[in-house]
C-alpha cells in the first residue's frame, strides 16, 4: 500500500526547509523504501511512500543512521584544536545506528597526523605570548622579537603546507558515504586547489560557524549517544512532528546558530521584541536540512574559450546579480552569487532526482549561465522537458551587517512550452554586458546605474513572461531610457543599441495604436535615429565621438534635434528639422515617408488627435524601435496598415487637419482620374501650428490646397493651442499615398 504524505513543514523557501525536503527523500530511499517518491504541491512537498505516517516518524527516531558529516579540514570542525565532545561521543559510541559515522571519523584521523602536529605547534608557540599573568609590554617584547617572528612564520608556513596536501589526500584515500559530503561541500582544480560552492559555505563552515561541528552536536541532543542502540532523546519525538508536519514544538527549542539557511530565526539585532535574540532552532530541521544539502553535489566548469579560472559550480548556481528582486542593491553582486531551487510537480524517485541535479548546468547559445538573467533565458527556454514548473531563486548575500544570509528572492516560473521569442533578447548580450562595465565604474552616475537596474529587470521579466507583449515593450522603454542617459553623455562607450531583428515587432505588438504609431514613426524612410543619437555617417550602428579613448565626447550635431523629453516636442522637432533639411537640398516636399506596410492609419491618427493617444509613451516606443535593422524597415510590421474608408465620421481625422496633412505630402499625389495633386510644403504652416496658431496655419493651406485645383468643402477651423500642437505633431506620422488619396476625396467629392 502507498501512502501519500504531504510534509507541511517543508515549503520551497527559507532555504533550510526545501533542503530538508530533499534530505527527507534521500534518507527514505537510501534506508528504508527505495521506491519513494517526492514532488512538490503549490508550497508544501508530498511524499509518496509505503510507510504510514506513524511508520514514518518512526523510521527517523528507531531506524535512521545520520550521515557522517565530517570537515577535518576545518579548524572549527573539532578534529583540531579544542576537541568537540560531540564528536568524541559519537567516536567513542557504540551503537550500530553510529557505525558509518565512525568510520567516517576514523578516516579523518589517519589523514590528520602531521596537520595535528602542524597545530599544536603553531598554537604552542602563539601562547608564548597569551599568558594571563604576563603583562602588556612583555607580550608585546615577545610578538616583536625576530625569534618569535622567525619561528611562528616557519610554523605558519608548515601548517600551511600540510594543510593543502590534506584536502588532496582526503580526495584520494576517502570512499563510503563520509566521501559525499566532500563532494556537495567542496571541488578540487587540475593543480589541487580547493573551489566552494556557496550553498555549504567555504567547505562546510560560514565563518566560525562550522555545519559538522553543529550537526554533531543537533545529533547529540536527538539521539543518546551513549546508549547501546542509540535511541532517540524524550523531546526528539515533538521536534519531529514540528519538521515533518509543522506542528507546535512545545518547550524551548536550541540556541546554537544555524547559518545562512533560516535567516528568520538566525537570532541577532532585531530578530525579537529586544535588542538582540539568540537563534531558535529545531534540531530536526537541522540535521535534515544538512542531509538535503548533500543532494547537491558540486563540479568545476571551465568556460571554455575563456583565460577565467574555474569556479566550482553547484547545480543552477549562477553569479550574483544586483537586480530583479525586490531588495536588490548593487553591493550585493560582490556577494556569493545565487542558485535556483528546482520545484517539479511529478512524483519523482531520489535517483530522478539526482540525474535531474546533475543536468543542471544550463547553457545560453554556446556559453554557459553566467548570471540569473542567463539562467532566466535557458530554463524558459527548456519549457517542461524535465518536469519542472518552477524554481525558487536565493542569493547568498550579505544582510544584517555582514551576516551571509541565503535571501530568498522570488520564485521563476517556467512555462509549458519553450518560447521562441526569447531569441531576441540574443541581440542585445554583448550589449549589455558593454553596458554592466559602464554603470559598474565608480564613477558611473546615479541616472545610468538605476536605467541598467531598470532595463535588466524589465529583460528579466520578458525572460518569465515571453508571451506579454506589455513585457516585451517594458524593454524598449528601458532601452530608450538608457540611449537617453548616453545622449547626454554618460556611458555611451557601450555604443547605441544594436540591432534588433523584425520579431521584436511581433513580440512587441499589442494592437494599441500607440505601438502602431511608434512602428510607423521609427521605420519611416530615411534615417530617423540621426535626429535622436548623434551617430558616426561612416558607423551608423557607432556614436560620433570628438577625441579619442577614455576622455572621448559625444560630437553633438545640429540634426540631432528629439530630446527625450515630450512626445508632441520631439515630434514637432522632427518635421521641422525635416523641412530644413529639405530646403538646404532644394527640396519642395516634407521628406518623410513611410516604410513598406508599416505607415500610420487614418484611424490611429484620428485618435491621436482628438487626445486618445499616450504620445510620450508612443515616442519612447518609437525611439528603442528605431534599432530595428534593414530587413525590419523593409518589412513593417508584417500587416496592412491601411484601412478603407471609415464606416462612421469618428474614425477621421479633424477635416482642418486633413487640409494640412495634404499641404504636407512628401511627394505628388496622383489620383485615379488623372489629377495630380503637387504641392510644395511651405514651413510657415508648422510654424504656426507649434505656436499653437491652428486657424492661420488652416487659412495657409487651404489657400494652397485651392491654387492646386482642390474645391474643399471644409470653410472653418476651430482648435485651441493644445490641439493645434497636436496637428503639428501629428504630421512626423507617415502615411500611405493610398491614405492620402482618401483624405483628398473626404475633402474634395469630385476627386472621387
Amino acid at each position: 500500500m502507498i501512502h501519500v504524505h504531504q510534509l507541511d513543514g517543508c515549503a520551497p523557501a527559507p532555504l533550510a526547509h526545501y533542503l530538508k525536503a530533499l534530505g527527507i527523500l534521500r534518507l527514505l530511499a537510501e534506508q528504508a523504501d527505495r521506491d519513494a517518491r517526492g514532488w512538490w504541491a503549490g508550497d508544501h512537498f508530498r511524499l509518496a511512500t509505503r510507510l504510514g505516517r506513524e511508520e514514518l516518524e518512526a523510521f527517523f527516531l528507531h531506524r535512521y543512521q545520520p550521515t557522517p558529516l565530517v570537515s577535518p579540514w576545518n579548524k572549527g570542525s573539532g578534529f583540531l584544536g579544542d576537541q568537540n565532545s560531540a564528536l568524541l561521543s559519537i567516536q567513542n559510541s557504540t551503537s550500530q545506528r553510529f557505525a558509518r559515522f565512525r568510520t567516517g571519523i576514523h578516516a579523518s584521523w589517519l589523514q590528520l597526523e602531521e596537520l595535528s602536529k602542524a597545530d599544536k605547534e603553531l598554537r604552542a608557540i602563539k601562547a608564548e605570548a597569551k599568558g594571563r599573568s604576563m603583562s602588556a609590554a612583555e607580550k608585546n617584547r615577545i610578538k616583536t622579537s625576530e625569534n618569535y617572528k622567525n619561528r611562528l612564520r616557519e610554523a605558519d608556513k608548515k601548517f600551511k603546507q600540510c594543510k593543502a596536501a590534506l584536502i588532496p589526500s582526503f580526495r584520494l584515500n576517502w570512499r563510503g558515504t563520509h566521501r559525499e559530503w566532500m563532494d556537495a561541500a567542496m571541488v578540487l582544480e587540475d593543480n589541487g586547489t580547493p573551489k566552494y560552492p556557496a550553498l555549504l559555505g567555504t567547505g562546510g563552515n560560514d565563518g566560525r560557524l562550522d555545519f559538522t561541528n553543529n550537526y554533531m552536536q543537533r545529533i547529540g541532543e536527538i539521539f543518546d549517544l551513549d546508549s547501546e542502540d542509540g535511541r532517540s532523546q524524550p523531546a526528539a519525538p515533538a521536534w519531529l512532528c514540528g519538521a515533518l508536519w509543522d506542528r507546535p514544538v512545545p518547550g524551548n527549542l536550541s540556541g546554537p546558530p544555524i547559518g545562512q539557511y533560516l535567516p528568520g530565526t538566525a537570532g541577532g539585532a532585531n530578530n525579537a521584541n529586544g535588542p538582540d535574540s539568540k537563534s531558535l532552532v529545531n534540531p530536526v530541521d537541522f540535521v535534515l536540512m544538512l542531509e538535503g544539502a548533500i543532494v547537491f553535489t558540486s563540479s568545476v566548469s571551465r568556460r571554455l574559450g575563456s583565460s577565467e579560472s574555474s569556479r566550482a559550480a553547484s547545480p543552477f548556481a549562477v553569479n550574483a546579480c544586483g537586480s530583479a528582486y525586490a531588495s536588490a542593491a548593487a553591493e550585493d553582486e560582490s556577494a556569493r552569487g545565487e542558485q535556483w531551487m528546482p520545484l517539479w510537480f511529478q512524483p519523482s524517485t531520489y535517483g530522478e532526482l539526482r540525474h535531474l541535479l546533475a543536468e543542471g548546468r544550463a547553457q545560453v547559445g554556446t556559453r554557459p549561465a553566467r548570471e540569473p538573467l542567463d539562467l532566466a533565458r535557458a530554463v524558459r527556454r527548456l519549457g517542461t522537458a524535465r518536469g519542472i514548473k518552477r524554481f525558487q531563486r536565493f542569493g547568498y548575500i550579505e544582510r544584517n551587517g555582514q551576516s551571509n544570509l541565503a535571501v530568498p528572492l522570488g520564485s521563476f516560473h517556467v512555462a509549458d512550452q519553450p518560447s521562441e521569442r526569447l531569441a531576441c533578447i540574443d541581440d542585445l548580450d554583448l550589449w549589455l554586458g558593454r553596458l554592466r562595465r559602464e554603470a559598474r565604474d565608480q564613477k558611473a552616475p546615479a541616472r545610468l546605474v538605476a536605467g541598467e537596474k531598470r532595463l535588466t529587470d524589465a529583460v528579466f521579466a520578458v525572460a518569465e513572461h515571453a508571451e506579454h507583449p506589455a513585457c516585451w515593450q517594458g524593454v524598449l522603454v528601458q532601452l530608450a531610457d538608457i540611449e537617453q542617459v548616453m545622449a547626454r553623455g554618460t556611458g555611451h562607450a557601450a555604443q547605441p543599441v544594436p540591432p534588433l531583428r523584425p520579431e521584436w515587432v511581433k513580440a512587441s505588438d499589442d494592437g494599441t495604436p500607440e505601438f502602431r504609431l511608434a512602428l510607423a514613426f521609427a521605420l519611416q524612410t530615411g534615417s530617423i535615429r540621426r535626429h535622436w543619437l548623434p551617430l558616426d555617417p561612416k558607423r551608423p550602428g557607432r556614436f560620433a565621438t570628438a577625441g579619442s579613448g577614455a576622455g572621448a565626447k559625444l560630437d553633438l550635431r545640429p540634426e540631432v534635434v528629439i530630446r527625450g523629453r515630450r512626445g508632441a516636442d520631439d515630434a514637432i522637432a522632427l518635421v521641422e528639422r525635416r523641412l530644413v533639411e529639405a530646403a538646404q537640398h532644394h527640396g519642395r516636399h516634407l521628406p518623410l515617408e513611410a516604410a513598406p506596410r508599416a505607415a500610420a492609419s487614418g484611424a490611429d491618427l484620428a485618435a491621436l488627435l482628438a487626445g486618445r493617444v499616450d504620445l510620450d509613451r508612443t515616442l519612447r516606443l518609437a525611439r528603442a524601435l528605431m534599432a530595428l535593422n534593414g530587413k525590419a524597415r523593409a518589412a513593417g510590421n508584417d500587416r496592412a496598415t491601411t484601412t478603407p474608408a471609415p464606416a462612421t465620421p469618428a474614425d477621421w481625422p479633424d477635416d482642418a487637419w486633413l487640409a494640412i496633412r495634404l499641404a504636407m505630402l512628401p511627394w505628388p499625389l496622383d489620383t485615379f482620374k488623372g489629377f495630380k495633386l503637387d504641392i510644395g510644403a511651405d514651413p510657415a504652416i508648422l510654424r504656426h501650428l507649434a505656436a499653437g496658431d491652428a486657424t492661420r496655419a488652416f487659412v495657409l493651406a487651404s489657400r494652397r490646397l485651392a491654387a492646386a485645383g482642390v474645391r474643399s468643402v471644409v470653410r472653418t477651423c476651430v482648435a485651441n493651442r493644445n490641439s493645434a500642437r497636436l496637428w503639428a505633431a501629428a504630421l512626423a506620422f507617415p502615411i500611405t499615398r493610398k491614405t492620402a488619396r482618401l483624405f483628398l476625396e473626404r475633402l474634395d467629392p469630385s476627386k472621387e
